[in-house]
């Protein structure tokens, strides 16, 4: 072969060479772009999901956000109820201490008072205590003092009579005596007789310028007049079955009206 052939063979398995060549790039291109668009696809797939996952993962943060602060709300309530709560219980409880201790005052100044009331009728009572002695002892000295006043004198029936009391004061030692029995009695002119033990007296008469008196004594069925007697001069008679004497004494003698004392032996 001639040389131009041989060039022309050269350059022909050259173009060959390149066109294979180029024919191999352009298919590894092909698919390097396939495969490489999968990828991307695959690719595309991986981030869409991703950014759903993103997307319900921001979701349930808001959600669960929306419900902290729904709960951090309720609790800030809850708390803040709670806490007026306690104050108002706090409150109440000073009240009542307050008034506890008001009360407790008031009490203890009750107390105070009542005990200084006490002390001061203790005091009265004592000095009522010691005016009671005082007049024990003077009533103690009266009634010796009359025990030596009262007399015996000659009754009108000629026999010595026991003491003489001239007014209520002494018949009352002499009822403290208890040597006699006596009952105090009073008279009016006009009056049915009046019964004393076992008689009856009825008044007559009443001078009371000189005191005398005129009397009536029924005993034993029968009426002794007693006239123109004396004030404490003892009127005696003798009555009963086994006679004692009895004897009257008139010690007060006034217009129309006496009024004495009847004495008459014990168990009669």
């Amino acid at each position: 072969m001639s040389d131009l052939e041989n060039g022309q063979r050269t350059a022909s398995n050259a173009f060959l060479a390149l066109t294979i060549g180029a024919l191999v790039l352009a298919i590894g291109g092909l698919v390097w772009s396939y495969t490489l668009q999968n990828h991307l696809s695959e690719a595309d797939k991986q981030l869409a999901a991703a950014q759903a996952q993103n997307t319900a993962l921001q979701q349930k943060l808001n959600a669960t956000d929306a419900r902290l602060r729904a709960t951090t709300e309720t609790f800030g309530q809850s708390l803040g109820v709670t806490q007026k709560q306690l104050e108002l219980r706090g409150e109440a409880i000073l009240a009542r201490q307050q008034a506890d201790t008001k009360r407790l005052e008031q009490t203890q100044q009750a107390t105070q008072e009542k005990i200084g009331q006490v002390s001061t009728e203790v005091s009265s009572v004592k000095t009522d205590v010691g005016g009671v002695k005082t007049d024990v002892a003077t009533t103690k000295t009266d009634l010796e003092a009359t025990k030596t006043q009262l007399q015996r004198t000659m009754g009108d029936a000629g026999v010595m009579s026991g003491l003489i009391a001239r007014n209520h004061d002494e018949l009352e030692v002499l009822k403290h005596r208890g040597d006699r029995n006596y009952a105090e009695f009073t008279l009016h002119k006009g009056d049915k007789p009046v019964v004393l033990a076992t008689v009856k007296l009825q008044l007559k008469k009443a001078d009371q310028k000189h005191g005398k008196y005129t009397m009536n004594v029924m005993s034993d069925d029968r009426t002794i007049e007693k006239k123109d007697k004396s004030m404490m001069e003892p009127v005696q008679f003798y009555t009963g079955k086994d006679p004692v004497l009895y004897e009257i004494v008139v010690n007060n003698v006034d217009k129309n009206t006496v009024s004495g004392y009847l004495s008459t032996p014990k168990g009669q």
